[in-house]
């Protein structure tokens, strides 16, 4: 992944489901869920997308 490549919809729709599942297992709370959604809508890039879960285990998806 490109960091500097802007972000589709669809790729931002991927990440938001990869942290819907991250809260699912209790990797974060409601509060950091509904923080980093908000901040995904707003990406324009992929290095901005990738920020977001890179703190997360990668069997979440």
């Amino acid at each position: 992944m490109t960091d500097g490549v802007r972000a589709s919809d669809a790729e931002r729709g991927l990440v938001v489901e990869r942290l819907g599942r991250a809260m699912e297992h209790g990797r974060l709370s409601a509060v950091e869920y509904d923080e980093r959604v908000a901040a995904a809508y707003a990406a324009t890039t992929r290095g901005e997308l990738a920020d977001l879960t890179k703190d997360l285990p990668g069997h979440l998806w």
